[in-house]
Order: C-alpha cells, then sequence, then structure tokens
C-alpha cells in the first residue's frame, strides 16, 4: 500500500514539474514578443477556408495585421478592419475571445490561466499543448510550437469548436513601431465605406 501511495505521489510531482516546465518555456516565449519597441513576423494563416499570409506588428497588446485580402488594425481597444475586396473599414470594440481567433500572440495571456498544459519535445523544438478546463472557453485546445534557442513561438494551432486553424510564424524580429501603426487613417482610403459596430 506504501509503496503504491508513493508511486502516485511521484507521479503527480512529475506531473506538476512537467506543467511548470511548459509555463516556463511559455513565459519565455511571451518575452521574446512583449518587447517595448515591438516585434514584426511574417505568418501563414490555414484554416477550414483556406489559408492566407501577411504580416503581423506587435507592440504590447496593440497588433496590425496584412494580408492580400484584408488589414486589422488594433490599438488595445479598438480594431479597424478593412475588407479590400469592397472597401469596406469595419469597427468595433472586440473582447478577449474575438482576440484570440485574431491575433496568434494572444496566447501570451491565453495561457496564464484556465489551461492545463503539458510539454514535449520535437528536434530543436519545444511543443505546448494546452488544454481549456471548462466546456464553456471558446478555444479548447492549443498547440505551441517555440524554438528550443530563441524561444520564438514557430507555429500556433488552436481548435475552436471543431475546426483547426494554424497559424505558421517566420521571421520574428524586434523593431520599433509608431503607435499610429495600430490605427486606422481614413486619408489613406479615401474610398472605403466605414461601418462603426460598436
Amino acid at each position: 500500500m506504501k509503496k503504491i501511495c508513493f508511486l502516485i505521489a511521484t507521479a503527480l510531482l512529475c506531473a506538476t514539474s512537467y506543467a511548470q516546465t511548459a509555463k516556463s518555456v511559455l513565459d519565455k516565449a511571451a518575452s521574446t514578443i512583449t518587447v517595448k519597441d515591438g516585434v514584426k513576423a511574417n505568418f501563414k494563416m490555414t484554416g477550414s477556408q483556406g489559408s492566407t499570409s501577411g504580416t503581423l506588428l506587435i507592440k504590447g497588446k496593440k497588433f496590425h495585421a496584412s494580408t492580400p485580402i484584408a488589414t486589422i488594425w488594433f490599438d488595445g481597444k479598438t480594431q479597424w478592419t478593412y475588407m479590400k475586396n469592397n472597401e469596406e473599414v469595419n469597427i468595433s470594440t472586440p473582447n478577449e475571445t474575438q482576440l484570440q481567433a485574431i491575433n496568434p500572440y494572444n496566447f501570451i495571456n491565453l495561457y496564464k490561466n484556465g489551461y492545463d498544459l503539458t510539454l514535449n519535445k520535437s528536434g530543436n523544438d519545444f511543443i505546448v499543448h494546452l488544454t481549456a478546463d471548462a466546456k464553456t472557453k471558446k478555444i479548447q485546445e492549443l498547440f505551441i510550437t517555440i524554438d528550443k534557442t530563441s524561444y520564438h513561438p514557430k507555429q500556433v494551432k488552436m481548435l475552436q469548436g471543431k475546426k483547426w486553424t494554424i497559424f505558421d510564424i517566420t521571421d520574428l524580429k524586434k523593431q520599433a513601431i509608431a503607435d499610429n501603426q495600430f490605427r486606422f487613417n481614413a486619408k489613406d482610403f479615401p474610398k472605403a465605406e466605414i461601418i462603426d459596430l460598436r
């Protein structure tokens, strides 16, 4: 009986240590993209409706994503989405859940509560698996691939409903980014129809 209790206690301690290791990897990855001046990266997003690629600028909670289909600006509160095919700009105030579906780097805050973490290794990468601890969470599962040397996130794979969306991230680098890069400027899009959804 004592032996069984010891084995269970050891297994629980290992699991706890494993989870802490997964968290420490995510902490280091988050620190590489939360630099004061900002970061820039290229990305490819693949989902049930096809794939697209573009560039992403991040500075704190602000981000700017540009693809051949759309451009998104988010200044930490307000989001502007410009659809190129119909020259339409939608203005909204997204909540955290909505932001998670748009910005692949929102895992920076996501993993800190409400998810169980496990860590695996594959070649030169860490792979952290996040599983939601409640069925009410919009994102139930994530796999985050992180470079072992630089701690740069290389891929974020997330499950929403029954559909997976994959963000492949390349060329992540620090870059000084002005705050106006995260706000829509109507002067740059004189023909755009602006629809305020706030």
